[in-house]
């Protein structure tokens, strides 16, 4: 290599590495602050992509476990008004016993029936005001999906405008809808997409008014031995409703909780997996570190003897 004053080729090239050297190094360190290996597209562009979908997908797996945890505290709100409800349905049946046997007088079932009727006064409203953040529960608002329903033989309630498609939700073709939204029933969403058969499914709730549970007042009474013992029958089904009802409230809630099981389960892995994609090696990036540190270090040492270089050239000019 000539000797020039002109031009410093070895300070220009060993400016280069410092610049390669340094930029590798501010990586190192914006990864070691950051904790991730990706920070912007640049870093790499797929993986960027896929660990987004991925964030996005956990957000939505944790939003529906906290979804299907308040589908739990709904249906133990409606469970714990049907607990007090069967309390007093337990009280209208000893009533009616009370009243069917022949040794009280007429008059004397008059006075049985003012509680039995205050019983029944106090189970319509029970299942007329009980809610859940606004949503009505046992009026048979969520029991149906349309304007009626009945029970079955079996005790098992039955829209008329909408089939169940099984114990927990709607055939959705069948339902009715408004704006959009199936009416009645509610819908536990917990999934990432809309898939009928992956990502929702409904809750349904009989009607707890003693209309629907045939003890209305044009339907039961105890002011006759009679009428007591006939009583006794229209209780012992309307009982068993309500505990049909229970039950499936009771096997619902198991689902939802296995339900927020697998949710969580997902969640945790698909965080492993973004973990594996997005976050750093630290031991590997340290090392990394150290090594861009030393080569930056000595690549300002020899700049600082490169730009002294080209002084010989002034030993021959002298």
């Amino acid at each position: 290599m000539s000797l020039i004053i002109n031009h410093n080729m070895m300070a220009m090239n060993t400016a280069r590495n410092l610049t390669n050297t340094y930029s590798s190094l501010a990586n190192s360190v914006q990864r070691l602050s950051t904790g991730l290996r990706i920070n912007s597209a640049a870093d790499d562009a797929a993986g960027l992509a896929i660990r987004e979908q991925m964030r996005a997908d956990m957000a939505s797996l944790n939003q529906g476990i906290r979804n299907a945890q308040d589908g739990i505290s709904l249906i133990q709100t409606a469970e714990g008004a049907m607990a007090v409800i069967d309390e007093k349905l337990i009280r209208m049946k000893e009533l009616a016993e009370q009243a069917a046997t022949g040794t009280y007088t007429n008059e004397q079932r008059l006075i049985i029936h003012s509680e039995f009727a205050a019983m029944a006064a106090e189970i319509d409203r029970i299942a007329t005001s009980t809610d859940f953040n606004g949503v009505k529960l046992l009026n048979g608002n969520i029991s149906i999906a349309g304007e009626g329903g009945a029970w079955s033989t079996s005790n098992t309630w039955t829209s008329t405008t909408g089939l169940y498609e099984n114990s927990s939700g709607w055939s959705e073709a069948q339902g009715i809808q408004r704006d959009g939204n199936i009416i009645g029933g509610i819908k536990i969403h917990f999934g990432i997409a809309n898939e009928r058969a992956e990502d929702y499914y409904f809750i349904r709730v009989g009607d707890m008014r003693t209309s629907s549970l045939g003890l209305g007042a044009s339907d039961v009474a105890v002011s006759t031995q009679h009428a007591a013992q006939l009583a006794l029958e229209q209780i012992n089904t309307a009982i068993a409703r309500k505990d049909n009802m229970r039950a499936n409230l009771g096997a619902i809630q198991n689902r939802l909780e296995n339900t927020i099981s697998n949710l969580s389960i997902q969640a945790e892995n698909l965080q492993a997996a973004e973990s594996r994609i997005s976050d750093i090696d630290i031991a590997s990036e340290m090392t990394e570190f150290v090594r861009n540190q030393v080569l930056a270090q000595a690549a300002v040492a020899m700049l600082a003897q490169a730009n002294s270089l080209p002084q010989m050239a002034l030993r021959l000019i002298g």
